[in-house]
């Protein structure tokens, strides 16, 4: 009875009604990434609510120059910004993005300087990515995986990289060349030339 009678637009009893907005348009960015997702993705074509800084200034900057060189190796992709923001959209897709978070946290690994971060940063990637049940883990074999495994005995800067390469090749050899062929990359690359014309 009492939800009948309450306003739709009354806060719930002692609820913040500041949070509650910013909850809100929260709620709307993440609806826009999961409408996005939950196409196939091969008739999903905007991803820029996933890009990072502001979607149509970075559309903006994005020469088609750039995004046809992405076609070029998989490293060239790596290696620009939005290429890795377009390729993990696209592996949002096919629920397959921990791949790529794992190789870029490997990339970041790979800089840290200072030992005492060194080894939390080695276990909390290897407790993320790597262990068995890990909440993203990725796909390797048994052996890179216990190979990883002694390696957290005494990280190194050099601990995750059979594990890194083995992850880079699956996503060179798999999802790149669906990355290319889908209807997201393909219509990227048709926006970028339409604003040339």
């Amino acid at each position: 009875m009492w939800l009948l009678t309450r306003s739709l637009s009354d806060p719930p009893a002692g609820k913040d009604p500041q949070a509650m907005r910013t909850g809100q348009r929260q709620n709307k960015g993440m609806r826009t990434r999961l409408g996005c997702l939950s196409h196939k993705s091969d008739s999903c074509s905007d991803f820029t609510a996933i890009l990072p800084d502001k979607p149509n200034r970075a559309l903006k900057r994005l020469s088609t120059e750039e995004a046809t060189r992405w076609a070029d190796s998989f490293d060239v992709l790596l290696s620009h910004k939005y290429g890795v923001a377009a390729f993990r959209a696209f592996l949002k897709t096919e629920f397959s993005e921990e791949n790529l978070e794992f190789w870029l946290a490997c990339e970041e690994f790979k800089k840290t300087r200072s030992t005492a971060k060194l080894v939390s940063k080695a276990h909390r990637i290897f407790e993320e990515f790597v262990d068995v049940q890990a909440p993203r883990e990725v796909n390797i074999d048994f052996q890179t995986r216990e190979a990883t495994r002694k390696n957290m005995q005494e990280p190194s800067l050099t601990c995750f990289d059979q594990a890194q390469g083995k992850v880079h090749s699956l996503m060179e050899k798999d999802s790149y060349p669906r990355f290319l062929r889908s209807k997201m990359y393909l219509d990227l690359l048709s926006q970028s030339q339409r604003r040339l014309s």
